[in-house]
């Protein structure tokens, strides 16, 4: 009886098994399928790989010059739409203060939700933003505009690079990936003021801002396309508190280092808020100690060639600006030249630039690492700078300026590119987008720190020189002469400490492609 009783029993169990089976079979079918198809698309990234590269370096470009291409549009547009000199720095500072305050941020939620969508939407933004700023028709509007790029530009940045590290996994392929990334990177500041110039000069200034609109569709199209979804497996927590600590510290840093460009240091919206700054950051990191899942792990800076990496990124952004920015002035206001003949004075640069990222960093750096080539690139850029130094009121270009241009690129190209590859270099995939979010953090804040000390040193000095003296045109002209000459000798003392500092922390030997951190 009991044999005949659990009979029954074990057949109905064996039919609620089969069930079971067969509905885990179909998800089993399911995530096969799914599978198969992310497979396809990763076959078909990994084979079209230089033409992601193409795609993501159009985007990387259009946040890049986005960063001066307005500048040079600046005074066309305040004259169009009516706003005052006090007002003028918003229209620049709108943009830095949500792109530099919610990279972390936005790298994060790249790793979280997914690199191909946070990038397509970033684009998608980004391009709306432009579209909307070059239609403004007051300055609140453009302001708030510009606003909307940063916000949207937070996005797309790390979600660029942790992309293009997780399609280049190959040592060699890696460094020749990185280095024409690093090279747009590095020149598409100079590029924004040619472009800016051209499009100024031939068309209208809300042309600086549409022109946005032909890259994201490009970029739009193309990464649909090509691009995997690039999201691990192991979906990263997100730290709120953290995430508010960095990005309110970071907020507080950019806004007074762009305060001081308007008001003294002294100024307690200066350095009230660069105090600020400091202290919120220093709370971020202790809250990343003990934070279950970390915004920013710590295990992505302490490692020794990474950390060496975003303060070389930093210093760099921080010293070039005084290439860009003072002989910018220099060409305009002394040498008299259009904004096109400037944008043109800096391609030899920008080439000696993009040869160097891309044939150095693909020759040398799988070889020997980022020690031979960064902390000699640093001291190039800071010969460079003091080359400069030697300008007067009566050099040309062929003999004076050329050559220490020609230098000084050489030397950026040394660092942009093995920077670039180092610093996302043996990260785990889950936190690919945060570390790509650190190198243009860094760049963006080394930039917000570069313009406003630089401009308050040059400020002080052409105040000083002119002290006693009669305010003639040929003294006035001598004081901003002197100005930019100690702006030159300020950013060659950046490099220099880029030299020193580089030198010391980055490690001698091949790059690894493990997550090693420094144990003390």
């Amino acid at each position: 009886m009991k044999h005949r009783s659990d009979g029954p029993a074990d057949q109905g169990g064996g039919g609620s098994s089969g069930g079971q089976g067969g509905g885990e079979g179909r998800h089993a079918g399911r995530q096969t399928e799914r599978q198969a198809k992310r497979e396809i698309v990763r076959n078909r990234a990994q084979a079209h790989r230089w033409w992601v590269l193409a795609v993501i370096g159009t985007a990387q470009l259009m946040v890049v010059l986005d960063a001066t291409i307005v500048n040079i549009a600046l005074p066309s547009a305040q004259k169009a739409l009516g706003f005052s000199n006090g007002n003028r720095q918003w229209v620049i500072t709108a943009y830095a203060l949500a792109f530099g305050s919610l990279l972390l941020l936005g790298g994060r939620v790249a790793d979280m939700v997914g690199r191909k969508i946070v990038f397509l939407t970033g684009l998608v933004g980004f391009a709306a933003a432009s579209a909307v700023g070059g239609a403004a028709q007051s300055f609140e509007m453009l302001v708030v505009a510009r606003a909307a790029q940063g916000v949207f530009g937070a996005m797309l940045a790390p979600a660029a690079l942790s992309l293009l590290t997780t399609t280049f996994t190959d040592a060699k392929e890696r460094a020749k990936a990185f280095g024409i990334y690093g090279a747009v990177a590095g020149a598409g500041g100079a590029v924004g003021l040619l472009l800016g110039g051209v499009l100024t000069e031939y068309l209208d200034w809300r042309w600086c801002l549409y022109v946005n609109l032909i890259f994201a569709v490009l970029a739009i199209v193309g990464g649909a396309r090509l691009l995997e979804g690039g999201r691990p497996a192991e979906r990263p927590g997100l730290d709120l508190p953290g995430a508010f600590l960095a990005t309110a510290g970071l907020f507080c840093i950019v806004y007074g280092f762009s305060n001081a460009e308007r008001h003294h240091w002294g100024s307690a919206q200066t350095w009230g808020f660069l105090v600020g700054g400091v202290v919120l950051l220093v709370l971020f990191v202790v809250r990343e100690r003990v934070a279950a899942h970390p915004l920013l792990p710590l295990r992505v800076v302490l490692n020794r060639q990474r950390g060496a990496s975003y303060l070389a990124i930093f210093l760099a952004g921080a010293g070039l600006f005084g290439v860009f920015l003072f002989l910018t002035y220099y060409l305009q206001q002394i040498q008299g030249y259009s904004p096109i003949k400037t944008g043109l004075a800096f391609l030899p640069m920008v080439g000696v630039m993009i040869v160097m990222s891309v044939v150095v960093t693909n020759a040398v750096l799988p070889r020997t690492g980022p020690k031979p080539l960064v902390p000699p690139g640093m001291l190039f850029a800071a010969g460079g700078m003091a080359w400069l130094t030697g300008l007067d009121l009566h050099s040309t270009y062929a003999a004076h300026i050329l050559a220490p241009l020609l230098l000084t690129g050489f030397g950026v190209g040394l660092i942009f590119a093995p920077a670039f590859n180092m610093a996302t270099a043996g990260v785990r995939p889950q936190d690919a987008g945060v570390a790509s979010a650190m190198v243009n953090t860094c760049q963006q804040v080394g930039g917000s720190v570069g313009t406003s000390l630089l401009n308050t040193l040059a400020t002080t000095a052409a105040t000083n020189y002119v002290v006693g003296k009669r305010p003639t045109k040929l003294v006035l002209a001598q004081a901003q002469m002197h100005s930019f000459t100690v702006a030159f000798w300020w950013s060659a003392a950046i490099f220099g400490l880029g030299v020193v500092l580089t030198g010391l922390i980055y490690r001698w030997g091949r790059p690894a492609t493990g997550d090693q951190t420094i144990a003390t």
